[in-house]
């Protein structure tokens, strides 16, 4: 048995997410429908991670597995012509049969786009935020969620999962070009956490509260305490690492 591996990219303007789910168009869905299209057979489309509604990639990876021994090159030309406009495969490559998109992934890094000018081309792809915004004081807010914490505050109250802990290794804002970036690296997010945990950082500045405002958001484990998650179109799953 065959195991390829994918990195995409797509604009999630258009989809409910990444998983297949009934009676919505995901981005899953369409990738999986044009592989089965090419290869005359069902395959098990395993993708690294959910994306919410709306939400974009730069890398999502997922793998499948066949029988069939694929021609690389071919095969992602034909799989492109297939798939809508706003997915894209920029790379396909055999890995070993045991290799799996979402276990064995190790981090996962997001980015959060931040415009205070209003632009038709960047509309779909970041947050006009028009308040005033200090990077050193985002950074320091930013600290408090460093290492392992739990992080039942930052997501959605529906989420079926064991437990809400996560490792967040890296946190950081910058300004470039007009924009204001967020990028966030962990283990694993939970459904919503990135938009959630922007939301109550820029709430917290705007305040003019300090770190200890997030660390109490963090022990209180209640999603009422926490910030309104802030629009899907400005997030992008950036970067899985191995």
């Amino acid at each position: 048995m065959k195991n390829y591996k994918l990195l995409i990219q797509y604009d999630g303007t258009q989809y409910a997410g990444w998983q297949i789910q009934e009676n919505s168009v995901t981005v899953q869905q369409k990738i999986t429908n044009a592989v089965e299209i090419l290869l005359k057979g069902k395959i098990n489309l395993i993708g690294s991670g959910r994306t919410d509604t709306g939400v974009h990639a730069f890398g999502q990876v997922a793998n499948f597995r066949t029988e069939k021994n694929l021609d690389l090159y071919k095969f992602k030309h034909s799989l492109n012509a297939l798939l809508p406009y706003d997915i894209s495969i920029s790379e396909i490559n055999e890995v070993p049969e045991e290799f799996h998109a979402r276990f064995d992934a190790k981090k996962r890094s997001y980015l959060y786009f931040i415009t205070k000018n209003k632009s038709p081309f960047f509309n779909n792809y970041s947050f006009l935020y028009r308040e005033k915004t200090n990077i050193d004081k985002l950074n320091r807010l930013s600290s408090v969620i460093l290492g392992e914490n739990d992080f039942t505050s930052f997501s959605r109250k529906k989420s079926e999962v064991n437990n809400r802990i996560c490792t967040i290794y890296k946190a950081h804002w910058k300004e470039t070009k007009g924009f204001t970036i967020f990028y966030i690296e962990a283990n694993r997010f939970l459904h919503g956490m990135v938009r959630t945990v922007v939301g109550t950082i820029l709430k917290t500045a705007k305040l003019n509260l300090n770190e200890d405002y997030i660390e109490d958001i963090l022990r209180q484990k209640n999603r009422e305490t926490a910030g309104e998650a802030i629009p899907a179109k400005g997030l992008f799953l950036f970067k899985v690492k191995y």
